[in-house]
């Protein structure tokens, strides 16, 4: 059984802690930055087994260097080669799985282009670190990719087991909540979501993780394929749909500029 934690940094970003329940080794996912990693660390008695990169944005990658001077060099880190991330020391071709040491679990590795071409996804038991793919209730900008790459990719992470946790990297959900209640405001489960994250909110409590099965009926991203959604967008945009890139497509653009 695995054990996360969330490292909050910068305005809206989450570091996740990971390791085995049992063990005190630990793995970061996008350190941004790295002292909040050292300090989580030290205060826990945790010895830092490497590190997991999704992408290369500087919020996901600026704590590499300063976690290898603290550890003189020693620490692996595991990210996809084509990002061409400075600090890997294990890029990431063409493998679908790692073994990481002191995590039993083997990681299953998913490209999901769209925000950059050569974004990776990590499986890991039944957590899902997506780095910009995938929000709670939204989706990343597409910076580099197509609208094509954004929707299969998120329709490959939508095919997971729907028990399946979202650890995604920014605590955008409130903000994502207030364009999909624009897009479907009579969703009850929207409805009934949004208010759980207000409260948690409130108290100062992450709204992540989500569960994948939340996010098939709430998250209007992966619900581009339904009646609701399309006929939302077709109204905002006054055109007919005629499929579902299409509607996401227009769905991206209405949140781009929402």
């Amino acid at each position: 059984m695995l054990t996360i934690t969330a490292i909050p940094a910068f305005n809206d970003n989450y570091f996740w802690i990971v390791r085995q329940a049992d063990s005190n080794f630990a793995y970061v996912v996008d350190p941004g930055v790295a002292q909040p990693v050292i300090d989580y660390i030290l205060a826990h008695d945790l010895i830092l087994a490497g590190v997991l990169i999704t992408h290369k944005h500087a919020d996901h990658v600026g704590g590499i260097q300063g976690l290898q001077d603290f550890y003189q060099n020693s620490l692996p880190v595991y990210g996809p080669k084509a990002e061409g991330i400075a600090g890997i020391t294990h890029e990431i071709i063409d493998e679908r799985t790692l073994c990481l040491p002191h995590l039993e679990a083997n990681v299953e590795i998913i490209p999901v282009p769209g925000h950059t071409l050569g974004h990776h996804a990590y499986l890991i038991e039944d957590a899902i670190f997506c780095g910009d793919t995938l929000f709670s209730v939204g989706c990343g900008r597409i910076f580099e990719g197509s609208a094509a790459q954004m929707l299969a990719s998120l329709t490959k992470l939508a095919s997971l087991p729907a028990h399946c946790k979202i650890y995604c990297a920014h605590e955008y959900t409130q903000s994502n909540i207030n364009f999909a209640l624009t897009v479907t405001p009579n969703n009850p489960n929207l409805l009934q979501y949004a208010s759980w994250v207000a409260k948690a909110r409130a108290d100062n409590i992450p709204s992540l993780p989500s569960f994948l099965s939340t996010e098939l009926a709430v998250n209007p991203f992966l619900r581009c394929h339904t009646y609701e959604v399309k006929t939302a967008v077709a109204s905002q945009f006054n055109t007919e749909i005629n499929d579902e890139l299409q509607t996401f497509t227009l769905l991206r653009k209405w949140k781009d500029n929402f």
